[in-house]
């Protein structure tokens, strides 16, 4: 199972994302409200994976991925939109992200998105 980090403004969709993540399996090593506090607790605990919102105060999801992964190229990092925000993906993926789940989420579609990076980390 993934160590991950969980990176979103929305104090309701973090616990969310928790909740299905842990009953999933996997172990939360942190989380963040906002861009600054996501590359900060990245770096703190290095996590297999990161779930980061684009939409956040200060920094926003796609200028921490920009800066992540200026440092750890290899991070892996889900980007968690909301449906309305799907023409921002590409700009997310050319920051750096390796996928991403759309708000509101279905646990299978979580649980399918985490897997497939799993497996990219295993090659």
């Amino acid at each position: 199972m993934a160590r991950i980090l969980v990176c979103d403004d929305s104090a309701f969709m973090r616990m969310m994302l928790k909740r299905q993540l842990t009953e999933d399996g996997h172990e939360i090593v942190g989380e963040a409200g906002d861009g600054k506090q996501a590359i900060e607790m990245y770096f703190k605990v290095r996590p297999d994976i990161t779930t980061m919102d684009i939409t956040m105060p200060g920094l926003d999801g796609i200028q921490a991925v920009k800066h992540i992964h200026e440092e750890d190229p290899l991070a892996k990092i889900i980007m968690v939109t909301a449906l309305g925000q799907r023409a921002i993906i590409t700009d997310a993926l050319k920051a750096g992200a390796s996928d991403f789940i759309i708000k509101p989420f279905e646990p299978e579609q979580v649980r399918v998105t985490i897997n497939k990076i799993l497996a990219e980390l295993k090659k």
